[in-house]
């Protein structure tokens, strides 16, 4: 099987007639700091292992055509659905998988390694406008927070399930939330009389345990969102294994940019570039998004770039 040829994963979409559709919400963080740290060019094969709203992706792929393509990878049925009609007629394959089955799917492509990679590890805003999922806490839809609602279970059932211990373990070690064994004592408290079901129940609670810092613009639930989000998906985990086998895909030479949001991811990054002999890190530091984009962008506040080169 050549590079570009079928598989279940051939699903690179042709021009079309067809009306187009609203626009995604999502900006893509960094785009020129991307662009300028993979370096693409006409004919490359770049995996992008998570597609999101496609505004990365969509920057790769007219810059590796006519010959090359973008191998976009997403947990999330929505964001793959909204790519094949606001993607259409670019070089893209998509796959619905977790980024750390990138060699598998390799494999079943039949293609040997790819020229370049990107994680891009933050929600994207049209996950958080999506009030039926629960990542926004600012809507009342259903507490789920699963990427894919078909995988696993919901947050409000790991809610309902963990004890009181288990609840302040994981919102401390997932969100760094020091006030972590107050909120784990009011849900249990208040799943005696009625469960957490939604996400502003959540929210609520949480900003009734944690006071707002003066001038700090972060909702006081931010980082218990965080915990259950990273909980229901195993996005560490997830993390651990892309970074493990991620260098097994790339060619000699290719390069990975990994754009995190939060210090755990962060750390997992950092260690992977500077303890893999098979890592090059050209990023001592991470890249922080500039002064105008973080304006413009506020969502990119946290965002922090690292690269490095396949030895």
């Amino acid at each position: 099987m050549d590079d570009r040829g079928g598989s279940p994963y051939d699903t690179a979409m042709p021009d079309s007639h067809e009306p187009p559709t609203a626009p995604p919400l999502h900006v893509p963080v960094m785009l020129d700091e991307v662009l300028a740290a993979l370096q693409p060019q006409p004919g490359m094969i770049v995996a992008d292992g998570t597609l999101g709203g496609g505004g990365h992706t969509r920057a790769l792929a007219e810059r590796v055509a006519p010959d090359g393509y973008v191998l976009a990878f997403d947990r999330d049925p929505a964001a793959l659905r909204a790519a094949e009609r606001n993607l259409r007629g670019h070089a893209i394959k998509l796959v619905e998988a977790d980024f750390a089955d990138l060699p598998l799917v390799l494999a079943q492509l039949g293609v040997p390694a790819v020229d370049g990679a990107l994680l891009d590890l933050g929600l994207s805003s049209d996950q958080l406008a999506d009030a039926t999922r629960g990542f926004s806490f600012d809507a009342d839809g259903p507490l789920d927070l699963r990427f894919n609602s078909g995988e696993g279970e919901p947050a409000s059932a790991l809610l309902k399930r963990l004890n009181e211990q288990q609840l302040a373990d994981l919102i401390y070690q997932f969100g760094e939330e020091r006030l972590s064994r107050r909120i784990a004592r009011r849900i249990v408290e208040r799943r005696a009389t009625a469960p957490l079901e939604t996400a502003g129940d959540l929210a609520r609670l949480v900003r009734s345990c944690v006071p707002r810092s003066a001038g700090h613009a972060i909702d006081p639930a931010t980082r218990t969102f965080q915990a259950l989000r990273i909980a229901v998906n195993h996005e560490l985990a997830s993390l651990e294994r892309a970074l493990a086998h991620l260098p097994d895909a790339l060619k000699p030479g290719g390069r990975a940019a990994i754009i995190s949001f939060h210090s755990l991811e962060d750390r997992l990054v950092k260690r992977a570039f500077r303890d893999d002999i098979r890592w090059e890190a050209l990023t001592r530091r991470p890249v922080r998004p500039g002064d105008e984009e973080m304006s413009l962008n506020p969502r990119s506040r946290s965002a922090k770039l690292r690269v490095a080169v396949r030895k």
